[in-house]
C-alpha cells in the first residue's frame, strides 16, 4: 500500500498514512480536526544506471546464436 502525506491547514501538522488506493483521503487532522490537504512529495524509489536488462540479461558479446534465437541479438527483442 502507498504512503500519503498531508499537512493541516490549520496547525501546520504533517503526518503520513497507509492507505489503499481504493480508500478515500483524510479529510481531518488527527491532532485538532482541522482541515487537512494532501501533499506531493518525492518517492524514494528511483532507477539508476544501466539496469539488468545491459548488465546481464541480453549479452553484448559476440556468442553463437541459439537456434531460438535465429533472428539476432537477444531473445527479447
Amino acid at each position: 500500500m502507498p504512503m500519503y502525506e498531508y499537512r493541516c491547514q490549520s496547525c501546520d501538522h504533517q503526518f503520513e498514512l497507509r492507505q489503499k488506493f481504493s480508500d478515500a483521503p483524510a479529510s481531518q487532522c488527527p491532532r485538532c480536526d482541522g482541515k487537512v490537504e494532501k501533499m506531493i512529495s518525492a518517492t524514494a524509489f528511483s532507477l539508476k544506471g544501466d539496469g539488468w536488462f545491459n548488465q546481464g540479461y541480453c549479452p553484448k558479446t559476440e556468442a553463437p546464436k541459439p537456434a531460438a534465437c535465429a533472428g539476432g541479438g537477444c531473445c527479447a527483442g
